[in-house]
């Protein structure tokens, strides 16, 4: 079975095929400026040239399109016909408590998503574009949805309530949700096999840092906790996130600097984070080039940013009442052996103890970095959302003849 992985976004759209007897990837890619008429299609198969097409791409419908006559096309395609995609996922950010796992897509499932809509407004609709370009593009072709949100559903009130009055949550929905559902579900099952363990026995802190970034305690398979709320601008200090702060910051501001709740919004969303207290990036390779040459305020930076993911591990240690191993992934997290090294440094107490050579060799494969006396196991295990969408797809769609038999 070959599945299409999609990930659509307000003007872009990313995607890969994969053969799920193999889950190699076929091929991938990406639309960016989607709605301009010089938007740009690259293509990428393994052990050949990128293709880079710039061509008018109005909406996301015509984008499906061209990734389709890409796919199958004669010099550059992976498939004869578009026949061969035999399902396609989506990834949904925002699944609010409609969605615990992943599902096929029906009108009920459409209908639920745009219910969500006031929760994720920068990325539901985006996805429900995506959704709707596949089916004008593949009406026959099964599509499945895989939620950033639902990996966490299984948190218990007492992780996921606000201390605010109860009538907002009737109402509103308003509670702790959590993303990278995805990363934080595929790295712990990784981890679990590398370490040789059954996940159900194992409490698990993982660490998807990128320029978004979250920690997620797991105990025993499932998510207990995590640092992300009812959006993304919750917990650790992020690329351009402000992460935790006194809620009454936004009223304060909102009086002295005569801001607008939007004009706010987009401060702590996007001009916060390492970008603000840097100064000069979002970007974690810079700001430790840039404190290496002894720039103070991305000194400060990064320490603020380290020692926040070290506060929630330490948090959540104690919340679960202990750790078997700790997992670091995504770009930064895989990537910076300066970010893990400093983490990793203030964890002593718990008898973490890094090994420094094995912290600074790069892989693909999960690997441990923590010495053999080490009384918790450290690990970076790269991320891999993607599959985790191309093998949910895969499993419903199998699934799928014996629950149409079953039902009256």
């Amino acid at each position: 079975m070959n599945i299409l992985v999609i990930n659509a976004g307000s003007s872009s759209l990313k995607y890969q095929l994969y053969n799920m007897k193999t889950e190699d990837v076929l091929a991938k890619g990406r639309v960016e400026r989607i709605g301009m008429d010089s938007s740009i299609l690259t293509h990428e198969v393994d052990h050949q040239p990128e293709v880079r097409e710039v061509s008018e791409i109005l909406d996301h419908t015509t984008a499906i399109r061209k990734v389709l006559d890409m796919l199958t096309h004669r010099k550059f395609g992976v498939l004869r016909n578009i026949q061969d995609i035999q399902a396609v996922g989506h990834r949904v950010v925002h699944g609010g408590e409609s969605f615990s796992r992943s599902v096929l897509v029906d009108q009920n499932v459409k209908l639920e998503i745009r219910k969500l809509f006031d929760l994720a407004p920068l990325h539901n609709p985006a996805h429900m574009m995506g959704i709707a370009a596949v089916e004008a593009n593949l009406p026959e072709v099964p599509q499945a949805v895989v939620f950033d949100t639902a990996f966490h559903q299984t948190m218990p009130a007492t992780s996921f309530m606000y201390a605010i009055p109860t009538v907002l949550y009737r109402k509103h929905k308003i509670r702790r949700y959590g993303f990278h559902g995805t990363s934080h579900d595929y790295v712990s099952k990784r981890a679990a096999e590398f370490l040789g363990r059954p996940l159900e026995e194992l409490k698990l802190i993982t660490c998807h840092i990128g320029n978004g970034a979250s920690c997620a305690a797991i105990l025993h398979g499932k998510s207990f906790d995590t640092s992300m709320g009812m959006t993304p601008l919750e917990g650790l200090m992020m690329g351009t996130r402000s992460g935790d702060l006194d809620p009454a910051v936004v009223p304060y501001t909102i009086n002295k600097e005569e801001l607008t709740l939007n004009e706010v919004n987009s401060m702590l969303n996007k001009h916060s984070g390492l970008l603000a207290v840097s100064g000069i990036s979002s970007d974690m390779r810079e700001i430790v080039d840039s404190m290496n040459e002894g720039n103070d305020k991305a000194k400060l930076a990064f320490e603020m940013y380290t020692y926040r993911i070290r506060k929630y591990i330490g948090a959540y240690i104690a919340a679960m009442d202990g750790v078997d191993a700790i997992i670091f992934t995504a770009g930064v997290g895989e990537n910076s052996d300066v970010l893990r090294k400093a983490v990793c440094n203030g964890l002593t107490f718990f008898g973490i103890h890094l090994d420094e050579p094995s912290n600074a060799v790069r892989s693909s494969e999960p690997r441990r970095i923590t010495s053999d006396d080490s009384a918790v196991d450290v690990l970076v295990v790269p991320t891999n959302e993607e599959l985790l969408i191309a093998r949910d797809t895969y499993q419903l769609v199998l699934a799928r003849p014996t629950e149409e038999a079953e039902s009256p």
